[in-house]
């Protein structure tokens, strides 16, 4: 299965990262974002799961490509769970944007940083001085904390009411924050998927990798992947566009691919899967 084939545009450096993922699959990473991704969008995260197809189109990856990672910024043994990933022999998820690492059922994880208790015990008065409208709700994370605007009566100017006012706690308390889809995550610094996605790349001496993504967390993972390029690592860079809405455009923008949404992952998994074991 050529990706011309799926009737999608692509990039000349996205068919060299298919050819070479084909061509040399023990040398190939095939590296996932969870929500939006795997997973469909939906208003309460603890609902999440991922999508049916997706234990089985990455169980038949699993045992032809060198690695399979899911890169999220949840809580790595939260998307094991959710995604179903110990079905999955050899899964690795690199968790709070890399900052925990999951694999085959063992979790490792550094000491949380400090700011974050700080800015969790701050964040409700915050958003009561502000005047966060009714439907803004906080997810503790464990390693960080997220504002979400999903469930607010208008979700984008109820975000950008919160954008200043939340970066300003995360300053102080020595944290970042982490744009997405109608959400503000206050985080450690020095913490992101591009990070995470070098660092096990190098770790597997991958010399191709597809890496797939929804939303602006994704942003730093693309940007690894081409600057990896530049250094022999050929990349196929694909957006998971929301089902029913517009994909976010700075990723979609510097895509190889754009998929519908997590059926759309699933079936660009399966064919390359196919076109694996037909080489």
């Amino acid at each position: 299965m050529a990706l011309d084939e799926m009737g999608v545009p692509v990039t000349g450096a996205g068919r060299d990262g298919w050819r070479a993922i084909v061509a040399a699959p023990g040398d190939a990473v095939v590296a996932l974002d969870f929500d939006g991704t795997l997973a469909p969008i939906v208003a309460d995260p603890a609902r999440a799961r991922a999508h049916p197809g997706v234990v089985a189109a990455l169980r038949g990856l699993a045992s032809v490509v060198g690695a399979v990672v899911v890169v999220t910024g949840r809580p790595a043994g939260v998307a094991a769970e959710y995604g179903g990933f110990a079905r999955v022999p050899g899964l690795v998820v690199l968790g709070h944007y890399g900052a925990e690492r999951w694999e085959g059922g063992v979790l490792t994880a550094p000491e949380v940083h400090p700011g974050v208790a700080g800015a969790r015990a701050a964040l409700p008065g915050v958003l009561a001085r502000v005047g966060a409208p009714e439907g803004t709700w906080v997810e503790d994370k464990g390693r960080s904390v997220a504002v979400h605007t999903r469930r607010t009566a208008e979700p984008e100017r109820a975000l950008e009411l919160l954008r200043a006012p939340v970066g300003e706690l995360a300053a102080e308390h020595g944290l970042v924050v982490e744009p997405g889809r109608l959400v503000l995550e206050l985080r450690p610094p020095g913490v992101d998927k591009g990070a995470a996605l070098t660092g096990f790349l190098r770790e597997r001496g991958a010399r191709s990798v597809l890496y797939a993504g929804d939303d602006l967390g994704d942003v730093a993972a693309f940007a690894a992947v081409e600057q990896l390029r530049g250094d022999g690592v050929a990349g196929l860079l694909v957006c998971a566009g929301a089902v029913g809405d517009a994909p976010v455009r700075e990723l979609a923008d510097r895509a190889d691919l754009v998929v519908d949404g997590p059926a759309g992952v699933v079936e660009l998994l399966e064919g390359l899967g196919r076109a694996v074991r037909a080489r």
